[in-house]
């Protein structure tokens, strides 16, 4: 399967574009539901073990990736937890909120970046567009999640993304 990803830096900013074969009713759901993000979200070799998520302003997506893939070497067995804070929610258009590390309680990890990511769903002839923009605190802190090898987790997330709508529609 050949990705049709498109992956930029922009100062602080990474941007992500890439057009999904499904509706955009499909692909907004598949963002923003713990049962359907359980089924593609995170790289090859990981699985969510733990998803809430409240899909307005103030609520809050938490959530768990365990590498269960022991081909992974170190990585096999460890636990990566996020939060994310909704600010802005607009159905099948859009959504945005600041993106933390966690721990399991949901307690901020101030020692990692954060970044504040807008998303937004545009159909296209049956087709749909997913537009991210992850803004960090500085250039320097985007480079330091690239450093942890973002980029390679975030094109293989969206890789089963699509591979799970292909199965769907």
């Amino acid at each position: 399967m050949t990705s049709n990803m498109i992956m930029r830096v922009e100062g602080n900013e990474l941007v992500l574009e890439r057009t999904f074969q499904a509706p955009k009713s499909l692909v907004f759901k598949a963002f923003t539901e713990p049962e359907q993000l359980k089924q593609w979200w995170g790289p090859r070799g990981w699985t969510v073990t733990e998803c809430t998520l409240d899909l307005q302003p103030g609520g809050f997506w938490h959530y768990c990736m365990k590498c269960v893939d022991e081909n992974l070497g170190d990585f096999f067995g460890m636990e990566s937890w996020g939060k994310g804070v909704y600010e802005e929610v607009r159905p099948e258009e859009y959504f945005s909120y600041t993106d933390y590390f966690s721990d399991a309680e949901g307690m901020v990890n101030k020692e990692l970046p954060s970044s504040f990511i807008m998303t937004t769903f545009k159909e296209q002839d049956g087709a749909t567009k997913v537009l991210n923009r992850s803004r960090y605190g500085s250039p320097e802190e985007l480079q330091t999640v690239l450093d942890m090898g973002m980029e390679e987790g975030i094109r293989q997330t969206w890789d089963r993304l699509e591979e799970y709508l292909a199965a769907r529609s």
